[in-house]
């Protein structure tokens, strides 16, 4: 859909001319003032009909053409401007202006606008439904790419963010299930947001449009698979706590045991040391504390 969007004639902004407006707008008074003066000179009664209607018409028609070609532009806004249907350039410098009436004027904002898209539910890499949306700031920065290569570019920008997106998501995998470090939605955020401003950076040149910064702002397994992925991130979590336990465990038992034989408390067999093994093992990684039981015999009994 990109490529075949690209492949039409893209409009290109250029400079368009204006006059300034507060020139013209000191002219108004002009018409005004001149058949004013010459009625109150008393030159209306002598030269008649003949001077004084079409003096009043041109005042009056002068008037109203001046009038009606006064556009102001605030900073960060711009004017394009279309002459009989003819693109004749983008006014963007802010104040008064004035072009003659019969020129067709649209403003166009050059702000920066902000986007919180609707959450929409895509199938990750792995098939697994979620739920995803996300915060875009994007600004325009072709006026006649906008306005001409496209119909409406603000429905068109809604619409390519919530394709991207889905682009996107469908990419990678909601997380990691296995030991594999590769890119995941969850925990690559700074990697994925990259990717959603170049995806749509791509999808929106057509219309003039730059996007200055994208990130995820929801993320969630839909709800009708929410509660078995819990429970296996509950597992993972199980499972990770155990681990670390039984490391830890490991590395007290060999310098319990290196202890012991390198200041000679005791002298151990291979198998007393396999049970004095075992024992700590159940002390350190036990879920309950362990209850001594005292030997009153010998090291062997």
């Amino acid at each position: 859909m990109v490529e075949r969007i690209e492949s039409m004639a893209a409009s290109k902004e250029r400079a368009g001319s204006a006059h300034n407006g507060y020139v013209m707008l000191a002219m108004l008074p002009v018409f005004v003032a001149v058949p004013a003066l010459f009625f109150l000179a008393g030159l209306g009664p002598a030269l008649g009909p003949i001077v004084g209607l079409p003096l009043l018409i041109l005042s009056a028609v002068g008037f109203v053409l001046v009038s009606v070609g006064f556009f102001m532009i605030q900073p960060n806004q711009a004017v394009v401007l279309t002459l009989f249907g003819e693109y004749r350039g983008t006014v963007r410098k802010d104040g008064l202006h004035w072009v003659w009436p019969w020129f067709g004027k649209q403003k166009v904002s050059v702000r920066a606008h902000n986007i919180h898209s609707e959450r929409v539910k895509i199938n990750d890499l792995r098939g697994n439904p979620i739920e995803i949306a996300c915060n875009v700031v994007w600004r325009v920065a072709d006026t006649a790419q906008a306005v001409f290569d496209v119909d409406d570019y603000k429905e068109f920008v809604n619409i390519q963010i919530e394709a991207g997106l889905r682009t996107v998501g469908s990419r990678h995998p909601y997380d990691d299930m296995s030991d594999e470090d590769e890119t995941t939605l969850r925990g690559s955020g700074e990697v994925v947001n990259r990717e959603l401003i170049v995806e749509l950076n791509e999808r929106l040149q057509v219309a003039g449009i730059t996007v200055d910064e994208a990130g995820l702002t929801h993320l969630a397994y839909a709800p009708e698979i929410a509660g078995a992925m819990l429970r296996r991130q509950q597992a993972d979590a199980v499972i990770a706590a155990r681990k670390k336990v039984v490391i830890g465990a490991v590395s007290m038992v060999e310098d319990a045991l290196e202890k012991l034989s390198s200041d000679g408390v005791v002298e151990l067999d291979d198998e007393r040391k396999a049970a004095m093994v075992s024992n700590l093992m159940v002390v350190l990684c036990g879920d309950r504390e362990a209850q001594p039981v005292v030997n009153a015999g010998t090291l062997y009994q």
